[in-house]
């Protein structure tokens, strides 16, 4: 497997989508009833194959990725086979990004002492869906940018 099987929840979700995979490998219902049933190995590398094809699709279209942690901030920013970074560091031991109230903090200080922003850029053209899977392996969520943009725009003004 190159990324990790989709949980049971994950796949009554795209049941339909499963059906079709099975379909397309000409397994009809009867057929997968009777491999879980007398070949599990077989059914789970079944679905190994159709977690990695989702997983490749949904990461395929990321743009964008955002990890906090009590500390930091890392924004990230996906175009083709290069991510841009912005790393933002607090150097106060109580303030906390994982709250509303460290949020808060972060941007009425944002260009303070307190704080250091660093960019970054890495080539990741020789995997790059395995590279984004690893910062979201890590606590990154995939997000629409808005951070990102913002800090981009107001470093750049």
């Amino acid at each position: 497997m190159k990324y990790i099987r989709l949980t049971k929840e994950q796949l009554e979700e795209l049941h339909p989508e499963f059906i079709t995979f099975l379909a397309t490998q000409s397994i009809d219902k009867k057929e997968w009833d009777e491999l879980k049933k007398n070949k599990p190995e077989i059914a789970e590398q079944e679905i190994d194959v159709f977690s990695d094809m989702i997983w490749d699709k949904a990461i395929s279209n990321i743009n964008y990725i955002d990890h906090f942690s009590k500390n930091y901030i890392f924004l990230f920013k996906c175009v083709e086979n290069i991510v841009y970074s912005y790393v933002i560091n607090s150097n106060v031991e109580n303030v906390d990004f994982l709250t509303s109230e460290g949020i808060h903090w972060l941007s009425d200080n944002i260009f303070s002492d307190d704080i250091e922003i660093k960019r970054g850029k890495k080539d990741i053209s020789d995997d790059r869906n395995g590279a984004l899977f690893t910062i979201i392996k890590q606590g990154g969520i995939i997000s629409k940018g808005d951070l990102f943009i913002k800090l981009d725009h107001l470093l750049n003004q």
